[in-house]
């Protein structure tokens, strides 16, 4: 089955839950299964498209206004973008979703602050801790947890493949993605 429906695929949680790594592991199944995929990974995007930003509730929620509209024209073209980035506020999110011209799933990555804080190899939390970086979301700043997200995967408990399969199986059952990879079964 070929699919030329776009959608969004929204991940949001905390530096450190997996949003990025998720994206990554799923991105050749969807291919395999034949759907067109761009990541709109949140440091990719703050390095080329929102360079000079900072990290101030105004800034912050600029730079997830561009990623939904980018991954708004990814989406109403076809393609299934999924965004991997912290976004961590409910009404920024509410906002992206409304705009979107196609199906806008969002999937919760959701993982203990001891977790991320425990895989923080960029040392992120500790200068946080220390003061050292101000407004760290979950830090001191805060995040907010999606209130009724389509999907919650919990990163600090279960294995990437179960994350992914939760995923996979929405996606499914919303017509989105074939069950099968293309020309399987044929």
């Amino acid at each position: 089955m070929s699919n030329n429906k776009g959608f969004i695929l929204w991940f949001t949680g905390l530096s450190g839950a997996g949003k990025s790594t998720l994206a990554e592991y799923l991105t050749p199944i969807l291919r395999e299964r034949g759907v067109n995929v761009e990541v709109l990974d949140g440091d990719v995007v703050r390095t080329n498209l929102s360079k000079g930003l900072g990290f101030s509730k105004e800034d912050r929620d600029t730079n997830i206004r561009r990623i939904g509209f980018v991954a708004n024209l990814l989406a109403r073209n076809g393609a299934c973008a999924i965004t991997a980035a912290i976004s961590p506020y409910q009404e920024i999110r509410d906002e992206c979703r409304n705009m979107a011209d196609a199906d806008f799933i969002e999937v919760f990555v959701e993982a203990p602050l001891e977790v991320v804080e425990e895989r923080d190899t960029k040392g992120l939390y500790k200068k946080a801790r220390s003061g050292e970086i101000k407004n760290f979301t979950g830090v001191s700043d805060p995040y907010e947890a999606p209130k009724n997200p389509e999907v919650v995967v919990h990163t600090g408990s279960e294995d990437i493949e179960t994350s992914a399969n939760k995923i996979l199986d929405y996606l499914v059952s919303r017509g989105l993605v074939s069950s099968t990879p293309a020309g399987a079964g044929a």
